[in-house]
């Protein structure tokens, strides 16, 4: 299986957030900061139809937008998901 993607931006607080909670549990992740890499920036609207960050992409399951509270109710409202990923919340 291959790593979520997790979008982010330099210098943002949710984004640090995100990355702290994802060390946390153990989740590998490519990270992809479309501040340093703006050539990404159109990925990331064409997958979420906006461009705020964190966002995070596994497959077909996207979180836009969000902090790790709205991350945990996210995968409480898609269990499925929350196994693909190895979590429980």
């Amino acid at each position: 299986m291959s790593k979520p993607n997790l979008y982010v931006k330099q210098g943002c607080p949710w984004c640090a957030d995100a990355l702290q909670y994802f060390s946390q549990v153990g989740l590998e992740l490519n990270v992809i900061d479309v501040r340093t890499d703006p050539s990404r920036m159109s990925e990331l609207q064409e997958i979420s139809g906006q461009t705020k960050t964190p966002t995070l992409k596994n497959g077909d399951f996207v979180v836009a937008d969000f902090d790790v509270d709205e991350f945990k109710q996210a995968l409480n409202e898609n269990p499925d998901e929350a196994k693909k990923l190895g979590l429980f919340t």
